[in-house]
């Protein structure tokens, strides 16, 4: 099955941490790193990420080498997965780091219940008012500040795919639905509900599904996320389905796209810490493409997709995988 393996228990960093001096592995000084130039990638780069934590240790230990290769990642944007135990403060407070930074965030919304069918990354809210609930503090803590949101990795494929029970199906899209035009009452807000991956399902058998969980609300839809096709075959797709979409624009994780998906071991593992991936093109919106607004790191590169082929949970920080991953990049 070619599910995106979104991450899984996401331990995001709260308002406190954020706007705080905090310890770190470099013996107290806290990670920097600098934004990218806002006209090239309006997202903001969090200073105080995993990546920047591995590059610090590595330049306490004098291993110049590999802060160098860690630094790839660390310079870049990535998703801010939000949790489901402070919603609303770790909203507020990666908003409000972004914001002063002149930058916007991008936050990953990944709750829905009965996620992920049980697999690596399975949980999610307790229940449709639970998650109706969290959605909403998500909302109240981004406020009026600006945010792009990618609304719940693989809710949608599971669905389409069968292996999220029927039973389930009209509340999801119903909660999926509720959540978009909630987010969208939020003035800054961008939207995008995640559409799969290229190699997974077609296009044909998506378009409704989407517009049932609420891609008309949205600002489009998000191909790719924690997978590992390439671009160009991540615009092929994301082009016929927005031609089944009115036009609707669409975002692409390159996270990890680098050297494209994983073709040998058991085909049913390909998503899942596959050996050999590269990073791919940096988040930018300068796409070349009008229907694609952006490259985006949606998958936190250099995090475990679940504890397979000797990978830590899925979320986790594993440096070894980060240092491949910078080490394979061209």
């Amino acid at each position: 099955m070619f599910r995106s393996c979104a991450r899984a228990g996401a331990v995001a960093v709260g308002a406190a941490l954020l706007l705080t001096s905090c310890s770190s592995s470099d013996g107290g000084k806290k990670p920097t790193v600098a934004q990218q130039p806002k006209s090239v990638d309006p997202f903001w780069v969090n200073p105080d990420g995993n990546a920047s934590r591995q590059v610090a240790a590595y330049r306490k230990d004098g291993d110049d080498s590999n802060a160098a290769l860690i630094s790839k990642i660390a310079e870049q944007p990535v998703g801010e997965w939000i949790g489901p135990e402070n919603p609303e403060s770790e909203a507020k407070g990666f908003t409000e780091a972004a914001a002063k930074a002149d930058r916007t965030a991008l936050l990953v919304l990944y709750n829905i219940p009965h996620r992920d069918c049980g697999q690596f990354s399975k949980g999610g809210a307790a229940d449709g008012d639970a998650y109706r609930a969290w959605v909403d503090k998500v909302a109240a803590g981004i406020g009026d500040r600006g945010a792009t949101v990618v609304l719940e990795p693989d809710a949608v494929l599971h669905l389409v795919d069968g292996c999220t029970p029927p039973q389930f199906a009209e509340e999801r899209y119903d909660l999926l639905k509720k959540a978009v035009s909630r987010l969208k009452q939020q003035p800054g807000v961008k939207v995008y509900v995640d559409a799969g991956n290229a190699g997974w399902q077609q296009p044909d058998a998506l378009d409704e599904p989407l517009r049932r969980a609420g891609v008309d609300l949205a600002d489009g839809f998000a191909v790719n996320v924690s997978n590992f096709q390439t671009t160009a075959a991540s615009k092929d797709f994301g082009h016929k389905l927005s031609a089944k979409l009115s036009g609707k624009h669409f975002v692409i994780d390159t996270s990890r796209n680098g050297n494209g998906p994983y073709t040998g071991g058991d085909p049913k593992e390909t998503w899942c810490n596959p050996p050999g991936r590269a990073l791919g093109e940096r988040p930018t919106t300068h796409t070349g493409d009008p229907l694609v607004d952006a490259y985006v790191w949606v998958k936190r590169p250099g995090e475990s997709d679940g504890d397979c082929k000797g990978g830590p949970k899925a979320g986790e920080w594993w440096p070894e995988y980060a240092l491949g991953l910078s080490h394979n990049t061209k």
